[in-house]
């Protein structure tokens, strides 16, 4: 369980002066060994798996769609869709690690329904639980103490008139029995563990995980292995920073001429609150206290319309920031603690929490998108926007032109130069979409926060570019990635924040309980390590240990080493809540998440 990372300092300070040397056996006391996954241990290096039978399963497919979220169902649907237009049979297979479809889907949504009504025209008339129309939106710039309002013109980034306020989750569980009304095959549950390829190095499919492995990276009884899933086409919609879809751009080289993705981590609660303080419909955007000027952030605050009086609060915090003794999770809950916002809270009951990184680079980073054997959807692909806080829209519809493509590669019957079909005019499809075009437009919103003048010098640009509707004859850059940006712990002083009062703002533990979150304890970490060494030689050291704080769920914590003396990392596993916020601001990229055993995860249930 997560201890208080300021006591710490007194460990890093004096492993900051010490310099020596020690034999393997004290080395091996000092950093004792943490990763025993297969990932990063060697199997067939490893007697304990000399005779066990390692025969898989395979099953064929037209169509394989990896995840099970707005990207992936809507991929699903129009392959359907487009199959029965042509009078053809397309066996369309879609694998999604959750137990249940919407079970992993967090996100306090303000769903522009524009690719829906594309997709499913009639979905009022099939009851799609769209049930909260924006009525009115609020922004706003939050000092310590007061708030001043921002004016909203029509047309900009933060007018919602014309969108939904949504449970993320309730729509996708919707979309995923339209899926299965039109024949998709769905097997939640089911989590893709490693992609296949051919002889020709084009995708063949996935293989999802085995099951029955003890903590230490031995087999036990009950071991079994997963299956193989080909397919002639893979769409992958893992959703952001897709641990398969990493793999895949590092393979094909998809991010040669884009700049790296940045990214921000989400925090959200569901609260419901007096009947009083409820206002259905309303839609409330913040920027300002309490990040400081140089960090980039925000919040929503969106009012559903349900039986019972519910809102949706959530953080955002840039994972571009410098100071290593930032806590997102402890930003969100000073947040709550405003003078102007805490009143929605009071006297109201916190029922759900959970978090996710976030797209953040838009247009300059969006990859290649296509690869043989299948291609990149969603925001396993980078469709963010970032001025408006919406991405669903732009996964559904790039979910969309990717089956299109796909199908008329498998559908047409035309050879291509690798066995796994490639679905080639996809990337030409989103070129001459909304999608593109409107990341187009805001594309230098988020990269102007970086100036000297932070916050107030990214408003100012942000006002100017969207005035020009994105016509200035330039390009900004984000610059380096996420992981590069902290900065040694002793440039700072740790922050102080204030203790949860338990009505309003909450200590992490009691947050990652509402989270639903379920991992079988003796399986081994899927937090995996590629250098055991690293956290307490360089990250604690240096940084101060970050990891214990960017993490919004306790995963990551130093303890004292008994054995070797001063300080050891302890992954507690079990608490982590998928938001892939340790793979991506490590300081030294040495952390890498894979899909635990049998999906894991928290159970969201559509918050």
């Amino acid at each position: 369980m997560a201890r208080n990372i300021l006591q710490l300092s007194k460990y890093s300070r004096a492993l900051l002066n010490a310099q020596r040397f020690y034999s393997a056996e004290a080395a091996s006391a000092q950093f004792p060994s943490i990763t025993t996954h297969y990932t990063v241990k060697p199997r067939e290096k490893d007697s304990r798996w000399a005779e066990v039978d390692m025969e898989r399963f395979a099953d064929e497919a037209d169509l394989l769609i990896v995840g099970g979220g707005p990207a992936g169902f809507s991929a699903a649907i129009r392959a359907k869709q487009i199959a029965a237009e042509k009078g053809q049979e397309l066996r369309v297979c879609l694998v999604e690690k959750a137990s249940e479809i919407g079970g992993h889907i967090l996100s306090g949504a303000c769903l522009d329904p524009v690719a829906l009504n594309e997709l499913i025209p009639d979905w009022k008339e099939q009851e799609a639980p769209l049930n909260t129309p924006v009525t009115h939106d609020k922004f706003s710039y939050l000092t310590e103490g007061s708030r001043l309002p921002i004016p909203i013109f029509p047309g900009w980034p933060m007018d919602n008139k014309g969108n939904y306020v949504v449970r993320l989750g309730h729509v996708v569980a919707w979309l995923g029995q339209q899926a299965e009304a039109l024949g998709v095959e769905i097997y939640p549950g089911t989590a893709a563990a490693e992609v296949l390829f051919h002889e020709d190095g084009s995708v063949k499919g996935i293989a999802t995980g085995d099951v029955g492995i003890a903590k230490n990276g031995a087999p036990k009884d009950t071991f079994a292995r997963g299956m193989e899933l080909h397919a002639k086409t893979t769409i992958f919609a893992e959703g952001c920073r897709g641990h398969l879809s990493k793999q895949l751009m590092a393979k094909f080289g998809l991010n040669a001429e884009n700049e790296p993705q940045t990214y921000g981590i989400g925090l959200k609660e569901v609260w419901e609150i007096k009947p009083e303080n409820h206002q259905p419909g309303l839609v409330e955007h913040t920027i300002g206290w309490p990040l400081d000027k140089n960090t980039y952030g925000g919040s929503f605050l969106y009012h559903l319309n349900e039986p019972t009086p519910l809102v949706a609060v959530g953080f955002v915090v840039g994972l571009d920031y410098v100071n290593p003794y930032i806590s997102p999770f402890q930003e969100f809950q000073r947040f709550k603690t405003h003078p102007t916002v805490r009143g929605v809270f009071e006297g109201g009951n916190r029922i759900a929490y959970g978090a996710r990184a976030l797209n953040e680079g838009g247009y300059q980073s969006i990859p290649k998108l296509t690869f043989p054997g299948g291609c990149l959807v969603g925001c396993g692909a980078g469709f963010m926007n970032v001025p408006r806080v919406k991405g669903s829209h732009y996964a559904m519809k790039s979910g969309m032109l990717a089956a299109e493509s796909a199908c008329e590669a498998i559908l047409s019957g035309a050879t291509q130069d690798t066995v796994g079909l490639e679905p080639k005019d996809y990337t030409d499809r989103i070129k001459e979409s909304y999608c593109w075009k409107d990341l187009y437009k805001v594309r230098n919103a988020r990269p102007s926060f970086h100036n000297p003048l932070g916050l107030l010098g990214g408003v100012a640009y942000s006002g100017f570019t969207l005035l020009l509707g994105g016509r200035e004859p330039w390009t900004l850059n984000h610059g380096a990635p996420d992981h590069t940006r902290l900065k040694p712990a002793k440039e700072f002083k740790p922050i102080e924040y204030p203790k949860p009062d338990g009505k309003i703002s909450f200590d992490l533990l009691s947050s990652v309980a509402l989270t639903g979150t379920n991992h079988e304890g003796d399986q081994p970490a899927h937090l995996t390590l590629k250098d055991d060494t690293v956290p307490v030689k360089n990250n604690l050291t240096i940084y101060d240990g970050p990891e214990a704080r960017f993490c919004p769920a306790g995963v990551y914590e130093f303890v004292p080493n008994e054995e070797g003396g001063n300080m050891k990392l302890q992954i507690n596993a079990q608490n982590c809540i998928h938001c892939k916020t340790c793979d991506i601001k490590d300081v030294t990229q040495n952390i890498n998440w894979v899909v635990p055993e049998g999906g894991g995860g928290p159970a969201y249930n559509g918050m």
